[in-house]
């Protein structure tokens, strides 16, 4: 299945987080087959002094997304992030790892939506998603990435 990432990070080293996170979900997720340029964004959501720096990539995984979310949580915790954003309440972060799209999957469970519920309102998620993927189509929206 093809599977669509998105990642983030505002503390330390930036470029490294997202290099360390790319190849723990190439290990252990599913094969990496395409990655974003990197951009940097400003925080969305909450003030801080730090830019982000974002991308997405593209794997091909076997695993269900329950499984995927699972072990993107563990490779999170593992790169030093302490707890996830809840309620809106969004902080600095080493890295986050989100799940963007599972294939045409719609899903709504506590622990996950698909496509990610926010995706379309952020800039730093699109851009380099429709870098990768401008063609894919959103399977809520029925439109293509770019032009959403």
């Amino acid at each position: 299945m093809k599977v669509y990432l998105g990642l983030g990070t505002n503390l330390g080293d930036k470029e490294a987080n997202l290099h360390a996170a790319v190849q723990k979900i190439n290990e252990r997720v599913g094969k990496v087959i395409s990655l974003s340029a990197f951009y940097v964004t400003a925080p969305w959501g909450f003030s801080s002094e730090n830019s982000f720096l974002n991308a997405a990539c593209c794997i091909e995984s076997e695993l269900p997304p329950l499984e995927i979310l699972k072990e993107t949580q563990a490779i999170e915790r593992e790169l030093g992030r302490m707890k996830k954003s809840v309620g809106g309440n969004y902080s600095d972060r080493l890295i986050d790892i989100d799940i963007l799209l599972y294939g045409d999957l719609i899903l709504h469970t506590p622990e996950l939506e698909l496509p990610h519920p926010l995706m379309t309102e952020r800039r730093f998620v699109m851009e380099p998603l429709v870098e990768i993927a401008p063609d894919v189509v959103h399977p809520v929206l029925g439109r293509k990435l770019k032009e959403i």
